[in-house]
This record gives C-alpha cells, structure tokens and sequence, in this order.
C-alpha cells in the first residue's frame, strides 16, 4: 500500500498546479498563523484522560464513546469534513485498514463539524465501515484543544472554492444568534488511540492539515492498547 503522506503530497502537488499562486498563498498563510498560534502544543497530550461523549453518527443514532471502549481500545480520527480531499483520502486508508484494526480488538470512529446528513453522504459515497459522528459546533474538538476560528481572509478563500463551512457544520443560524465567528470554527485534524480506561496513548494534531501519522504507527499504538 502506498504510504498515507505520498498519497497527500500528491493532492498538494495537484493543487498546486491547479490553483492560482495568490490564491495558494492565502491558504500557506492560514497554516503559517496557524503554526505560530502555538495550538499543536495545546492539544489534549499522552497520558490525559479523554473527556466522555456522546455524538450522533451518520444515522443520527447517539453513540457513547463508554459502549465503544467496553468493546476494545478506541482510535479518534477527527477530520474537517467531506469537503477535504486530504481527509477523504486518510479515511478510505483506514477504511481499507479497518478489518486488520479489528482482529486486533481495537475500534475506529471518526468525528467531524459536519452535520450528521452530510456523514451519511459520506459514508455512502466512500463505503466507511466504522461510525462517523457529528461533534455540532466543535464542542468535543474544543476539549481536545483541536478548535480554532477562521480568519477572515482565509474565509474569502474558501468561498471562492466553493466550501460553504457554515453550511456544511450546520452553523449557518448559529451564526445570526452567536456572532459570525461560531459560524466558521474549525478543527486540526488529529488522531489519538484510547486505552479502555480513556488514557490517551497516542495523540498527532498539525496546524498543516496536508499532514498526517501513518496509520500503520497509530495501529502499533492501539496494539498496545489491547494488550495492557
């Protein structure tokens, strides 16, 4: 299998042949500020315990990261949405890895902004076998010190693509009652392995969303995990 982050560098080198330079520069200047903000050493570190949850899956049937754990080991991948291709793309990775991460006896569910019907589009479209939830407003990323807020320059640059955030995480009448800025919080892309008691084992959060741990690295971690 080709390795996760030569899947991802591919993209990026797509798009930059695609897209106009100025354009591609407002987006390397998201991830410079983003960087600088210093919010990769903020994120909820190995050895915390991970807050409790419940989220919506792709049904909107409410999941409990409590009935997750009593089954095994739990690997969080939180991703931006479907409208990411870098997300898409580490997702039918670990779609295809997802039966090896089972007979281990350690489970997946990833976790979005987006709205429960946009996870169902995605989980039809690209065949995702584990849950896939909605966190409404970034509340959980928030605890896992995952969120942050748009800029608005970098919100211009998403327009002009054709990403629609407050429609896709469903904030759109957030926005009018709460202030423009709850309309446009993000999320790092990140992944931690939980150990049945929610001690955080492995966790890898980047400011720069075109990079991402080798599944095979997280796998070895939730290894661990089933056997302590």
């Amino acid at each position: 299998m080709t390795p996760l982050q030569d899947q991802l560098d591919e993209i990026t080198a797509n798009t930059r042949n695609l897209v106009q330079p100025e354009r591609m520069a407002l987006s390397e200047r998201a991830v410079a500020e983003l960087f600088a903000s210093g919010i990769e050493e903020r994120i909820l570190p190995v050895g915390a315990i991970a807050p409790e949850f419940t989220l919506p899956d792709a049904s909107g049937r409410p999941v409990r990261s409590a009935d997750l754990l009593a089954l095994g080991p739990l690997v969080l991948n939180f991703f931006r949405g479907r409208w990411c291709a870098y997300c898409v793309t580490e997702l039918e990775t670990w779609r295809d890895l997802y039966p090896t991460l089972r007979e281990a006896g350690a489970l997946l569910a990833a976790i979005s902004p987006q709205t429960s019907r946009q996870s169902d589009f995605m989980v039809g479209q690209h065949g995702l076998p584990f849950p896939v939830l909605t966190d409404a407003g970034c509340a959980l990323a928030e605890q896992f010190g995952l969120a942050y807020t748009i800029p608005d320059y970098h919100r211009d640059y998403y327009r002009s693509i054709l990403v629609n955030i407050p429609f896709v995480n469903g904030t759109e009448k957030a926005s009018s009652e709460k202030g423009a800025g709850q309309s446009w919080r993000l999320i790092l892309p990140a992944t931690y392995v939980l150990a049945r008691d929610r001690r955080v084992l492995f966790a890898q959060a980047h400011a720069d969303f075109r990079v991402r741990p080798e599944p095979e690295e997280v796998i070895t971690a939730a290894l661990a995990a089933v056997k302590l």
